[in-house]
C-alpha cells in the first residue's frame, strides 16, 4: 500500500501534541523551513494546504510531510503554513476540467440558477475540478445535508427558465432509494443526474490515492467508516477525506459517470439562466 496518503497517523498525532504555531507563514517555492520532529531542513519544492508540502532537503532529496501547524520552522519561529493570498492572473489554459480557461477569471455575479449536490464532500470534490469553470459561469453550488425532501425543497425554489435547477445525487441506480426521490420530482427547469456510487469518495479513482480497489463494505454499515476499517486508518471521515481530495488534480482523476453528471448540469443550468441573484 502506498505510504503516503494511507500512512499510520500514529506519529502525526504525537507531533501534533509538540508545539503550537507562533505566526502564519504564507508559503513560496523556494522558502527555506525547518520540519521540527525530524530535524530536516529544506528548500519548498512545491505546498498545498492541508495535504502535502515537499522539501528538497541538504543532499538534494525530495522529502514529503503533512503541514501540520507548529511542526515547522521559518526563521527560528513555528509557523502555520498558507497558501499566498493572492490570486494570480492566469494566463489561458486547461483548467482541471478540461475546460479552455480564460484570460479574465474574475468570478461572475452569481446566477439564479443553482446546482444541488448531497453533502460537503460532494461540493468541495466538484469545487476541486470544475471551480474554474463554475466561478467563470456564475454558477453557485448548494448543499442538500441530504436529500429526503427533496421535492419540497424543489417546490420551495421554484424553478423557471430563468432559475433552473441542476441536482447531483450520489447512488442514482435502479431501485435504490435515490432513484425513487428522484421519481418525486417532476419539472422541465429542474434536471436530476447522479452516479452508481454509494458515495462520492468513490467516484475518485483508486489509482488516484494509491490503491487497487475502493474496499467493499457489508451492506448495512456505515460506508465511510468501513472504508476507514478496511484501510485500517484511525481517523476522523472528513480528515481522510480532504487527504484524497488532495490527490486529485483533474477530470482524469474522476470516474467517467460522475464527469459526465457534473459536466451535463453545468450545461443545463447555464443554458437555461439569463438572469442572476438579487
Amino acid at each position: 500500500m502506498d505510504d503516503g496518503i494511507l500512512e499510520s497517523l500514529d506519529d502525526m498525532h504525537d507531533q501534533r501534541r509538540r508545539g503550537l504555531a507562533k505566526r502564519e507563514l504564507f508559503v513560496e517555492p523556494g522558502m527555506r523551513l525547518t520540519h521540527s520532529p525530524s530535524d530536516t531542513i529544506g528548500t519548498v519544492v512545491r505546498f498545498l494546504e492541508g495535504v502535502e508540502i515537499v522539501l528538497k532537503d541538504q543532499l538534494g532529496a525530495e522529502v514529503a510531510f503533512e503541514p501540520t501547524p507548529g511542526l515547522f520552522r521559518h526563521e527560528g519561529d513555528l509557523v502555520a503554513l498558507r497558501s499566498p493570498v493572492e490570486l494570480k492572473e492566469r494566463a489561458a489554459s486547461t483548467t482541471a476540467s478540461g475546460s479552455i480557461g480564460a484570460t479574465d477569471t474574475t468570478a461572475k455575479v452569481a446566477r439564479a440558477s443553482r446546482i444541488w449536490v448531497e453533502g460537503i464532500h460532494d461540493a468541495e470534490l466538484i469545487e476541486r475540478v470544475w471551480g474554474d469553470d463554475l466561478r467563470y459561469e456564475g454558477i453557485v453550488v448548494e448543499q442538500l445535508e441530504g436529500a429526503d425532501d427533496l421535492a419540497a425543497l424543489v417546490a420551495s425554489f421554484g424553478p423557471s427558465p430563468h432559475a433552473r435547477l441542476g441536482i447531483l445525487l450520489d447512488h442514482l441506480v435502479d431501485g435504490s432509494k435515490e432513484s425513487r426521490i428522484a421519481e418525486t420530482v417532476n419539472d422541465p427547469n429542474v434536471l436530476i443526474l447522479g452516479h452508481p456510487f454509494v458515495d462520492v469518495w468513490q467516484a475518485i479513482r483508486p489509482a488516484t490515492i494509491g490503491i487497487k480497489a475502493w474496499p467493499v463494505v457489508p451492506k448495512g454499515q456505515p460506508w465511510k467508516e468501513g472504508v476507514l476499517a478496511a484501510l485500517d486508518l484511525d481517523m476522523h471521515p472528513g480528515q481522510f477525506f480532504k487527504r484524497i481530495l488532495g490527490r486529485v488534480e483533474s477530470w482524469n482523476d474522476i470516474e467517467t459517470s460522475l464527469v459526465n453528471s457534473v459536466e451535463q448540469l453545468i450545461d443545463f443550468v447555464s443554458a437555461g439562466d439569463d438572469g442572476h441573484a438579487e
